[in-house]
């Protein structure tokens, strides 16, 4: 049953009349007997008796009245939830994030969603780490990534989120421990446990940083697979990590302590980053959303060169 369909036959249904239905219709009686006629043929059922006194819904009919009327509500509607989707009132994002260690984040930006957008959807999707996220956010299979970089692909802008500190990572046990910050060049002997992404990714920038500061060149003993895994193999002794202030705040670590840097490597950006060329009406609400993050102070978008 098409639209046009459902509305002569509930004009007939209510009416019970053919000349008072195609009034009402705007058109003439026989127009409307061939329609009624052809969407009974389609059906293979008969929706009216018709006698020269009365018309009469059959049970057929009356079984059909409420899904026409949810059809015809329904097409009403259509045009109102196109406006609201032209302005990022209603659609979904797919956002993509690396993981626990940036959870409050994530959190607080679909809290602000719910609030200022409540039928936007957000569909995350944890465990993308910087360059593996970067990778799907540009091939199309994300719309959205919450990361930390120190330099983004051309077409790729973005904005910040919040800011954090970097800390070494250290067993209780570790000489180091005992102090309340650590020097670079206190670092040069020490085996260094890593997470997967390459020398683009900022851990790994951040850390190659760390030696020039301390005249040394970091020992990677073992890569890890996330930060939670990071922070057991350097509980168990086997090495330092750099770590961002979120996995500090995120993750347990009963045994293990962390220490600022001094002088300290610069603050790391948390930020949200999109693909230029690809802004759909709901992912504008998003960047917008994200740009008066509270967390995010006056920072402003932009692509990172």
């Amino acid at each position: 049953m098409e639209v046009h369909q459902a509305r002569a036959f509930l004009a007939v249904a209510e009416e019970l009349h053919f000349g008072r239905a195609a009034q009402r219709l705007h058109m003439t009686q026989p127009p409307l007997s061939r329609l009624i006629r052809g969407l009974e043929e389609e059906l293979g059922a008969e929706l009216f008796d018709r006698s020269p006194r009365r018309v009469v819904l059959t049970p057929v009919g009356e079984a059909l009245v409420d899904p026409a009327r949810e059809l015809v509500m329904q097409s009403e509607r259509m045009p109102l939830l196109a406006r609201r989707a032209q302005r990022g009132e209603t659609g979904r994002v797919r956002v993509g994030f690396s993981g626990a260690s940036v959870n409050a984040v994530v959190s607080a930006l679909a809290r602000c969603v719910r609030q200022k957008r409540p039928e936007l959807a957000l569909e995350l999707y944890g465990s993308q780490l910087s360059e593996p996220g970067m990778e799907r956010l540009r091939s199309g299979d994300l719309d959205a990534l919450v990361g930390r970089w120190d330099h983004l692909p051309s077409g790729i802008d973005s904005c910040v989120m919040a800011e954090e500190e970097l800390f070494v990572a250290l067993a209780e046990d570790h000489p180091l421990a005992a102090k309340s910050s650590v020097r670079p060049a206190d670092l040069a002997e020490e085996p260094w446990i890593v997470l997967p992404g390459g020398t683009s990714a900022t851990l790994s920038a951040r850390l190659q940083q760390l030696g020039r500061v301390g005249g040394f060149a970091p020992r990677v003993v073992q890569v890890a697979a996330d930060s939670a895994t990071q922070l057991l193999l350097v509980d168990a002794g086997l090495g330092s990590a750099l770590i961002f202030s979120g996995v500090r705040e995120n993750f347990p670590a009963h045994s293990v302590v962390f220490r600022p840097l001094q002088p300290g490597l610069g603050a790391v950006e948390v930020r949200l980053a999109w693909r230029r060329d690809h802004v759909s009406p709901a992912l504008a609400s998003l960047v917008d959303i994200a740009q008066c993050f509270p967390r995010a102070g006056s920072a402003r978008s932009s692509a990172i060169p």
